[in-house]
């Protein structure tokens, strides 16, 4: 028994080892980055490197700030990721309602296409997605990059659909007897009880739409509609790159996503698991 216990505890041990190693590693490059961000240029480059600053500086972030269009970017970068969010909280769990609580013919053959459509990577679409878009006459502005999200994402509405099947059909059953149709059965059943697939779809949504940059560097053309994650660019120079403003404002560019995450990080993770496992 004794011996049993050991092992027990040696596992234990050896599990939260690995655990928090990973947790390092993941964590490591954010915490080089806001560190960095206190630094002074010579302090970032000084050797032996170290993590904490030598000399503290608050300055870096008035001055990345200043150096591009900073809050222009972020409230461009703001208004097509709310835009983003509206379509996919929208469209996906009515979508995904239909595929999962009405009986209909090709409803399968539809989630199977969807599943399908995850496999094909986004650099297979691009071109001929700008050559539509570029024929449309839409180009250089935000409706490529808003549009679709009023369709539904299908890695979205797969995680939705495999929650609402997991809800018992018992609930909407009887909800049809106390005479309630098929849209307030979705409001008043479903959608309450999607909350924990929603949550995960928006932060999905927005961390997606926040921080792209491959769209909107194929889209956007002008500088006034660039978005944060362009304008983090300009901190590259030909010859040299000032580092400490770069740190400073990606630690301001990433922190309404951590900031998201950890407000609803309980409901976020339960979603992702319940998605997961129900059938």
């Amino acid at each position: 028994m004794n011996m049993y216990k050991v092992r027990k505890d040696v596992s234990k041990v050896i599990f939260y080892f690995f655990v928090l190693a990973l947790f390092a590693v993941f964590l490591s490059p954010f915490i080089v980055m806001v560190t960095t961000s206190f630094k002074t240029l010579d302090d970032a480059f000084t050797v032996p490197v170290k993590i904490l600053p030598r000399e503290w500086t608050f300055s870096n972030y008035g001055a990345a700030v200043e150096r591009i269009p900073y809050w222009k970017y972020m409230g461009n970068t703001a208004y097509i990721t709310m835009l983003s969010l509206v379509g996919e909280l929208l469209v996906v769990p009515l979508i995904a309602y239909s595929l999962s609580r009405i009986k209909w013919k090709g409803a399968n053959v539809i989630s199977g296409l969807l599943m399908a459509t995850m496999m094909i990577p986004y650099t297979v679409t691009m071109i001929p997605l700008y050559r539509t878009w570029h024929a449309l006459g839409l180009t250089g502005t935000y409706v490529p990059l808003i549009a679709p999200h009023f369709v539904g994402h299908a890695y979205y509405i797969i995680i939705m659909r495999q929650f609402m099947k997991g809800i018992p059909n018992s609930l909407f059953e009887a909800a049809k007897i106390d005479g309630a149709n098929e849209f307030q059965r979705y409001i008043t059943l479903a959608i309450p009880m999607c909350k924990p697939a929603i949550t995960t779809v928006a932060i999905y949504t927005f961390n997606a739409a926040w921080s792209d940059y491959l769209a909107p560097l194929i889209y956007i053309s002008s500088k006034d509609r660039m978005t944060l994650s362009l304008g983090l660019q300009q901190f590259l120079n030909e010859f040299t790159v000032d580092w400490t403003l770069l740190m400073a404002a990606a630690v301001i560019f990433v922190l309404p996503v951590v900031v998201l995450f950890f407000i609803f990080q309980r409901n976020f993770v339960e979603g992702v698991a319940t998605s997961g496992l129900k059938a």
